[in-house]
Protein backbone atom coordinates (compact mmCIF):
# COMPACT_ATOMS: atom_id res chain seq x y z
CA UNK A 1 0.00 0.00 0.00
CA UNK A 2 1.22 3.52 -0.78
CA UNK A 3 2.17 5.70 1.97
CA UNK A 4 0.37 8.50 3.57
CA UNK A 5 1.90 11.38 1.57
CA UNK A 6 1.80 9.62 -1.76
CA UNK A 7 -1.73 9.14 -1.54
CA UNK A 8 -2.61 12.38 -0.26
CA UNK A 9 -0.63 14.31 -3.43
CA UNK A 10 -2.50 11.91 -5.44
CA UNK A 11 -5.65 13.33 -4.11
CA UNK A 12 -4.56 16.74 -4.56
CA UNK A 13 -3.69 16.09 -7.99
CA UNK A 14 -7.29 14.61 -8.95
CA UNK A 15 -8.75 17.92 -7.01
CA UNK A 16 -6.86 20.26 -9.63
CA UNK A 17 -7.68 18.24 -12.42
CA UNK A 18 -11.26 18.32 -11.47
CA UNK A 19 -11.86 21.71 -11.44
CA UNK A 20 -10.57 22.05 -14.75
CA UNK A 21 -12.54 19.42 -16.35
CA UNK A 22 -15.53 21.07 -14.33
CA UNK A 23 -14.66 24.64 -15.24
CA UNK A 24 -14.23 23.82 -19.16
CA UNK A 25 -17.43 21.65 -18.86
CA UNK A 26 -19.02 25.29 -17.99
CA UNK A 27 -17.11 26.92 -20.20
CA UNK A 28 -18.73 24.54 -23.31
CA UNK A 29 -21.93 24.49 -21.83
CA UNK A 30 -21.94 27.92 -22.32
CA UNK A 31 -20.92 27.67 -26.23
CA UNK A 32 -22.75 25.07 -27.22
CA UNK A 33 -26.39 27.05 -25.83
CA UNK A 34 -25.03 30.11 -28.27
CA UNK A 35 -24.08 27.18 -31.08
CA UNK A 36 -26.79 25.31 -30.71
CA UNK A 37 -29.36 28.36 -31.13
CA UNK A 38 -27.48 29.74 -34.40
CA UNK A 39 -27.85 26.25 -36.32
CA UNK A 40 -31.19 25.69 -35.14
CA UNK A 41 -32.25 28.65 -36.05
CA UNK A 42 -30.46 28.63 -39.49
CA UNK A 43 -31.30 25.01 -40.75
CA UNK A 44 -35.04 25.39 -41.95
CA UNK A 45 -33.89 28.10 -43.79
CA UNK A 46 -30.75 26.38 -45.25
CA UNK A 47 -32.70 23.08 -45.94
CA UNK A 48 -35.70 25.48 -48.07
CA UNK A 49 -33.18 27.12 -49.99
CA UNK A 50 -31.71 23.83 -50.95
CA UNK A 51 -34.83 21.91 -51.55
CA UNK A 52 -36.16 25.55 -53.66
CA UNK A 53 -32.97 24.91 -55.88
CA UNK A 54 -33.17 21.17 -56.45
CA UNK A 55 -37.10 21.75 -57.28
CA UNK A 56 -36.31 24.89 -59.83
CA UNK A 57 -33.08 22.66 -61.25
CA UNK A 58 -35.05 19.61 -61.62
CA UNK A 59 -37.07 21.15 -64.11
CA UNK A 60 -34.42 22.72 -66.56
CA UNK A 61 -31.93 21.15 -68.90
CA UNK A 62 -28.37 20.42 -67.39
CA UNK A 63 -26.84 23.64 -69.37
CA UNK A 64 -29.81 25.66 -67.41
CA UNK A 65 -27.92 25.07 -64.21
CA UNK A 66 -24.36 25.73 -64.96
CA UNK A 67 -21.30 24.21 -64.47
CA UNK A 68 -22.61 23.57 -60.88
CA UNK A 69 -25.05 21.26 -62.09
CA UNK A 70 -22.85 19.33 -64.55
CA UNK A 71 -22.51 15.79 -63.92
CA UNK A 72 -19.07 14.28 -64.52
CA UNK A 73 -17.78 11.26 -64.22
CA UNK A 74 -16.17 10.34 -61.28
CA UNK A 75 -12.25 9.98 -61.43
CA UNK A 76 -10.59 12.91 -59.36
CA UNK A 77 -13.10 13.61 -56.13
CA UNK A 78 -12.26 16.22 -53.04
CA UNK A 79 -13.30 15.41 -49.84
CA UNK A 80 -13.99 18.43 -47.11
CA UNK A 81 -13.21 17.46 -44.17
CA UNK A 82 -14.31 19.53 -40.79
CA UNK A 83 -12.97 18.37 -37.64
CA UNK A 84 -11.90 20.97 -34.47
CA UNK A 85 -9.09 22.79 -33.46
CA UNK A 86 -8.86 21.31 -30.11
CA UNK A 87 -9.39 18.06 -28.56
CA UNK A 88 -10.49 16.74 -25.31
CA UNK A 89 -14.04 16.24 -27.08
CA UNK A 90 -14.49 12.65 -26.85
CA UNK A 91 -14.66 10.44 -30.10
CA UNK A 92 -15.98 13.76 -32.07
CA UNK A 93 -12.27 14.04 -34.02
CA UNK A 94 -11.93 10.12 -34.20
CA UNK A 95 -15.65 9.60 -35.39
CA UNK A 96 -14.19 11.93 -38.77
CA UNK A 97 -11.10 10.05 -39.19
CA UNK A 98 -12.65 6.83 -39.42
CA UNK A 99 -15.57 8.42 -41.62
CA UNK A 100 -13.54 9.28 -43.90
CA UNK A 101 -11.03 6.26 -44.27
CA UNK A 102 -14.40 4.26 -44.79
CA UNK A 103 -15.28 6.96 -47.40
CA UNK A 104 -12.40 6.52 -49.36
CA UNK A 105 -11.47 2.50 -49.13
CA UNK A 106 -15.41 2.15 -49.55
CA UNK A 107 -17.21 4.06 -51.89
CA UNK A 108 -13.86 5.96 -53.52
CA UNK A 109 -11.70 2.94 -53.61
CA UNK A 110 -9.37 3.04 -57.04
CA UNK A 111 -10.30 6.87 -57.52
CA UNK A 112 -7.94 9.95 -56.71
CA UNK A 113 -9.17 11.25 -53.50
CA UNK A 114 -7.80 14.78 -52.29
CA UNK A 115 -8.81 16.43 -49.06
CA UNK A 116 -9.36 19.43 -47.86
CA UNK A 117 -9.44 20.27 -44.10
CA UNK A 118 -11.21 22.26 -41.63
CA UNK A 119 -9.98 21.65 -38.32
CA UNK A 120 -6.37 20.74 -36.72
CA UNK A 121 -7.42 17.60 -35.53
CA UNK A 122 -8.47 15.67 -38.25
CA UNK A 123 -5.43 17.17 -40.42
CA UNK A 124 -2.83 16.32 -38.35
CA UNK A 125 -4.19 12.57 -38.75
CA UNK A 126 -5.42 12.80 -42.40
CA UNK A 127 -2.20 14.63 -43.65
CA UNK A 128 0.01 11.41 -43.05
CA UNK A 129 -2.13 8.88 -44.82
CA UNK A 130 -3.76 11.01 -47.98
CA UNK A 131 -2.86 14.39 -49.96
CA UNK A 132 -4.36 17.43 -48.54
CA UNK A 133 -5.12 20.38 -51.01
CA UNK A 134 -5.39 22.99 -47.94
CA UNK A 135 -6.00 23.33 -44.27
CA UNK A 136 -7.73 25.74 -43.18
CA UNK A 137 -8.19 26.29 -39.35
CA UNK A 138 -8.53 30.34 -39.11
CA UNK A 139 -12.47 29.88 -39.81
CA UNK A 140 -13.25 28.93 -36.51
CA UNK A 141 -11.21 31.47 -34.47
CA UNK A 142 -13.79 34.21 -36.18
CA UNK A 143 -17.28 31.95 -37.87
CA UNK A 144 -18.96 34.03 -39.87
CA UNK A 145 -21.40 33.71 -42.87
CA UNK A 146 -18.64 35.85 -45.05
CA UNK A 147 -15.67 33.78 -43.72
CA UNK A 148 -17.11 30.61 -44.90
CA UNK A 149 -17.84 32.47 -47.68
CA UNK A 150 -14.38 32.02 -48.92
CA UNK A 151 -14.04 28.59 -48.60
CA UNK A 152 -17.07 28.13 -50.55
CA UNK A 153 -16.01 30.15 -53.14
CA UNK A 154 -12.33 28.20 -53.37
CA UNK A 155 -14.36 25.09 -53.35
CA UNK A 156 -16.63 26.38 -56.52
CA UNK A 157 -13.54 27.67 -58.69
CA UNK A 158 -11.69 24.29 -57.92
CA UNK A 159 -14.90 22.63 -59.32
CA UNK A 160 -15.43 25.30 -62.18
CA UNK A 161 -11.70 24.74 -63.27
CA UNK A 162 -12.26 21.21 -63.31
CA UNK A 163 -9.46 20.10 -60.95
CA UNK A 164 -12.12 17.47 -59.13
CA UNK A 165 -15.42 15.81 -60.61
CA UNK A 166 -17.00 15.70 -57.37
CA UNK A 167 -16.67 17.40 -54.25
CA UNK A 168 -18.24 15.82 -50.71
CA UNK A 169 -18.41 17.32 -47.07
CA UNK A 170 -17.99 15.21 -44.36
CA UNK A 171 -18.90 16.86 -40.81
CA UNK A 172 -20.41 16.12 -37.89
CA UNK A 173 -24.15 16.59 -37.25
CA UNK A 174 -25.57 18.10 -33.96
CA UNK A 175 -28.80 16.09 -32.78
CA UNK A 176 -27.82 16.70 -29.13
CA UNK A 177 -25.16 17.12 -25.94
CA UNK A 178 -24.12 13.56 -26.01
CA UNK A 179 -24.90 12.61 -29.58
CA UNK A 180 -23.15 13.88 -32.77
CA UNK A 181 -23.80 12.08 -36.18
CA UNK A 182 -20.65 11.57 -39.00
CA UNK A 183 -21.97 12.76 -42.27
CA UNK A 184 -21.46 12.68 -45.89
CA UNK A 185 -23.33 15.28 -47.75
CA UNK A 186 -22.75 15.93 -51.69
CA UNK A 187 -21.76 19.79 -52.39
CA UNK A 188 -20.83 19.46 -56.24
CA UNK A 189 -22.35 19.25 -58.63
CA UNK A 190 -25.95 20.11 -57.57
CA UNK A 191 -28.47 17.19 -56.93
CA UNK A 192 -31.38 18.02 -58.91
CA UNK A 193 -34.35 16.16 -57.14
CA UNK A 194 -36.80 13.81 -59.08
CA UNK A 195 -40.70 15.58 -59.19
CA UNK A 196 -43.77 13.92 -59.81
CA UNK A 197 -45.85 15.51 -62.00
CA UNK A 198 -45.19 19.57 -62.89
CA UNK A 199 -44.84 21.12 -59.08
CA UNK A 200 -43.86 24.12 -59.80
CA UNK A 201 -45.81 24.90 -62.67
CA UNK A 202 -48.26 26.55 -60.59
CA UNK A 203 -45.41 29.41 -60.43
CA UNK A 204 -44.67 32.17 -62.29
CA UNK A 205 -41.43 33.27 -62.01
CA UNK A 206 -39.87 36.72 -62.53
CA UNK A 207 -37.10 36.68 -64.00
CA UNK A 208 -36.83 33.46 -65.54
CA UNK A 209 -36.28 30.42 -63.97
CA UNK A 210 -32.96 30.18 -65.31
CA UNK A 211 -32.11 33.31 -63.91
CA UNK A 212 -33.41 32.48 -60.50
CA UNK A 213 -31.19 29.02 -60.68
CA UNK A 214 -28.26 31.23 -61.82
CA UNK A 215 -28.78 33.82 -58.95
CA UNK A 216 -29.63 30.93 -56.29
CA UNK A 217 -26.76 28.45 -56.99
CA UNK A 218 -23.43 30.38 -55.13
CA UNK A 219 -25.88 31.35 -52.24
CA UNK A 220 -26.93 27.97 -51.67
CA UNK A 221 -23.80 26.67 -51.74
CA UNK A 222 -22.70 29.28 -49.29
CA UNK A 223 -25.00 28.55 -47.25
CA UNK A 224 -24.97 24.68 -47.44
CA UNK A 225 -21.65 24.85 -46.33
CA UNK A 226 -21.80 27.85 -43.73
CA UNK A 227 -24.55 24.76 -42.31
CA UNK A 228 -22.11 22.00 -42.09
CA UNK A 229 -19.77 24.00 -40.30
CA UNK A 230 -22.00 25.45 -37.84
CA UNK A 231 -23.61 21.59 -37.36
CA UNK A 232 -20.10 20.73 -36.60
CA UNK A 233 -18.67 23.69 -34.30
CA UNK A 234 -22.25 22.80 -32.28
CA UNK A 235 -21.46 19.35 -32.46
CA UNK A 236 -17.75 19.94 -31.16
CA UNK A 237 -19.01 21.82 -27.76
CA UNK A 238 -21.74 19.55 -27.42
CA UNK A 239 -18.55 16.50 -27.56
CA UNK A 240 -16.86 18.43 -25.25
CA UNK A 241 -19.07 19.17 -22.65
CA UNK A 242 -20.37 16.04 -22.29
CA UNK A 243 -16.80 14.90 -22.32
CA UNK A 244 -15.53 17.12 -19.53
CA UNK A 245 -18.89 16.03 -17.71
CA UNK A 246 -17.65 12.14 -17.54
CA UNK A 247 -14.07 13.38 -16.60
CA UNK A 248 -15.34 15.15 -13.74
CA UNK A 249 -17.55 12.43 -12.74
CA UNK A 250 -14.81 10.09 -12.98
CA UNK A 251 -12.06 12.36 -10.98
CA UNK A 252 -14.51 12.59 -8.58
CA UNK A 253 -14.94 8.80 -8.37
CA UNK A 254 -11.63 7.66 -8.17
CA UNK A 255 -11.03 10.92 -5.59
CA UNK A 256 -13.50 9.01 -3.17
CA UNK A 257 -11.60 5.86 -4.06
CA UNK A 258 -8.38 7.37 -2.64
CA UNK A 259 -10.07 9.32 -0.17
CA UNK A 260 -11.19 5.40 1.72
CA UNK A 261 -7.68 3.97 0.96
CA UNK A 262 -6.17 7.17 2.65
CA UNK A 263 -8.48 6.95 5.72
CA UNK A 264 -7.84 3.06 5.57
CA UNK A 265 -4.15 3.46 5.69
CA UNK A 266 -4.19 6.30 8.42
CA UNK A 267 -6.73 4.61 10.95
CA UNK A 268 -3.84 1.57 10.66
CA UNK A 269 -0.98 3.44 11.13
CA UNK A 270 -2.76 5.05 13.99
CA UNK A 271 -3.69 1.56 15.46
CA UNK A 272 -0.60 0.05 14.75
CA UNK A 273 1.21 3.31 16.67
CA UNK A 274 -1.28 2.37 19.81
CA UNK A 275 -0.08 -1.26 19.64
CA UNK A 276 3.41 -0.05 20.06
CA UNK A 277 2.55 2.39 22.91
CA UNK A 278 0.56 -0.55 24.74
CA UNK A 279 3.04 -3.25 24.45
CA UNK A 280 5.94 -0.67 25.07
CA UNK A 281 3.65 0.23 28.66
CA UNK A 282 3.30 -3.50 29.31
CA UNK A 283 6.87 -4.04 29.05
CA UNK A 284 7.87 -1.66 31.24
CA UNK A 285 4.99 -2.91 33.56
CA UNK A 286 6.70 -6.26 33.48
Amino acid sequence: MANLKEIRNRITSIGSTMKITSAMKMVSAAKLKKAQDAITAMRPYANKLTELLQNLSATLDAEAGGVYAEQREVSKVLLVVVSSNRGLCGGFNSSIVKKTEQVIKEKYQGKEVTLYTIGKKANDILSKRYNVVENNTQVFDDLTFNNVTVIAEQLMEMYADNKFDKIEVIYNVFKNAATQIATLEQFLPIQPVEIEGNAVSDYIFEPSKEEIVEALIPKSLKTQLYKAIRDSFAAEHGARMTAMHKATDNAKDLRDDLLLTYNKARQAAITGEILEIVGGAEALNN
